[in-house]
C-alpha cells in the first residue's frame, strides 16, 4: 500500500462514499482487497503517510509540502485575499484557537467555540463553519495539522506536535521536484510543440491480463482533459443535481436534463 502511495505520488480524499470513500477505492483498484486498517495504520501511527489539503501523501514528500506552507503571500489570487482578509480581521480568534489546540488539543472543529467574524458570503460551501475556514487556513500555513479522524471527522492539533522537525527546500525547487514527481508518476507529460513527452524511467511492458473498476479519483484519469487527449476519452464527473447534467442522447445528440430510459448513458461534466 504504501509503495502504491510512493508510485502514484498521492490519493485524493473525498467524503463521497456510495460505495467507499475515493482514497479507499484507487487503493481496491490498483492492489485488489486489502485491510482498510492497514491505511490508517500508516497514517495516524506509524506516520509513513501524512493528510493535508486533502491527499494523502508520503512523508518523505513533506519538506516540499513544507515550502508551499512557507510561501509568502501576496494576494495575487482572490482566494489568498479573502484568506489574508479573514486572517487579519479575526486575529484575536487565530490565538485563541492555536491556545485551545496547545492546551487541549487533538480536537473536532465543532469542539472550538466560534469566535470570529466572517468577511466574505460562503454561498453555502462553508455555510456558518468559521471555526473550519480558520483551521484550513492555518493548515495551509502550517500552523495546525490534521492528527487523526473520528467518525470520518478531522482530527487537528499544533503542527509542531506532529509533523517532523525538517528544512525545506527554496520554492522553487520544491516545485521543480513535484512536478518531476508528477511527471513520474503519470509516465508522460505534454511538451511545448502539443506532443507527449515519456518520463526516461517509463518502460513498455506488457500489460496484465487484469481488468479493474477505476475510481474517478485515480491519478490515472484525475487529470480528465489528459485522459481525452491520450485515448480520446471524454469523462467529467456530474455530481450536481440533476437538472444541470449533460446527456447524451440515442443519436450523440449532448443535452441537459435529467437522463431517462431512452437517455441511458451520462456525459460527465466538470465538477
Amino acid at each position: 500500500m504504501l509503495d502504491t502511495v510512493r508510485r502514484i505520488g498521492f490519493l485524493q480524499i473525498d467524503p463521497i462514499a456510495a460505495v467507499a470513500t475515493p482514497q479507499q477505492l484507487v487503493l481496491w483498484s490498483r492492489l485488489g482487497p486489502y485491510d482498510p486498517a492497514e491505511l490508517e495504520r500508516l497514517l495516524w501511527t506509524e506516520h509513513k503517510l501524512f493528510e493535508f489539503g486533502a491527499f494523502i501523501r508520503p512523508i518523505e514528500d513533506f519538506p516540499l509540502i513544507l515550502a508551499r506552507m512557507r510561501r509568502k503571500r501576496t494576494g495575487k489570487y482572490a482566494s489568498e485575499r479573502r484568506g489574508l482578509e479573514f486572517l487579519q480581521k479575526n486575529a484575536a480568534f487565530r490565538r485563541r484557537v492555536l491556545r485551545e489546540l496547545e492546551r487541549r488539543g487533538p480536537l473536532l472543529s465543532r469542539e472550538l467555540v466560534d469566535a470570529s467574524v466572517r468577511t466574505w458570503t460562503s454561498h453555502g460551501w462553508y455555510g456558518t463553519r468559521n471555526v473550519s475556514v480558520m483551521l484550513e487556513l492555518l493548515e495551509g500555513r502550517g500552523e495546525v495539522a490534521i492528527v487523526g479522524r473520528r467518525g470520518g471527522h478531522r482530527l487537528w492539533d499544533l503542527a509542531e506536535r506532529w509533523y517532523p522537525h525538517v528544512e525545506p527546500p527554496p520554492l522553487e525547487e520544491a516545485e521543480r521536484m513535484l512536478a518531476e514527481k508528477r511527471w513520474r508518476a503519470l509516465g508522460v507529460r505534454s511538451d511545448r510543440d502539443g506532443g507527449w513527452e515519456a518520463h526516461p524511467d517509463a518502460q513498455d511492458g506488457r500489460i496484465p491480463a487484469r481488468t479493474t473498476f477505476l475510481s474517478p479519483f485515480d491519478r490515472l484519469i484525475y487529470d480528465r482533459d489528459r485522459a481525452e487527449a491520450l485515448w480520446d476519452f471524454r469523462y467529467r464527473l456530474e455530481m450536481r443535481p440533476a437538472s444541470q447534467r449533460r446527456v447524451v442522447g440515442a443519436g450523440g445528440e449532448t443535452g441537459v436534463g435529467r437522463a431517462s430510459a431512452r437517455q441511458p448513458r451520462e456525459v460527465p461534466g466538470r465538477r
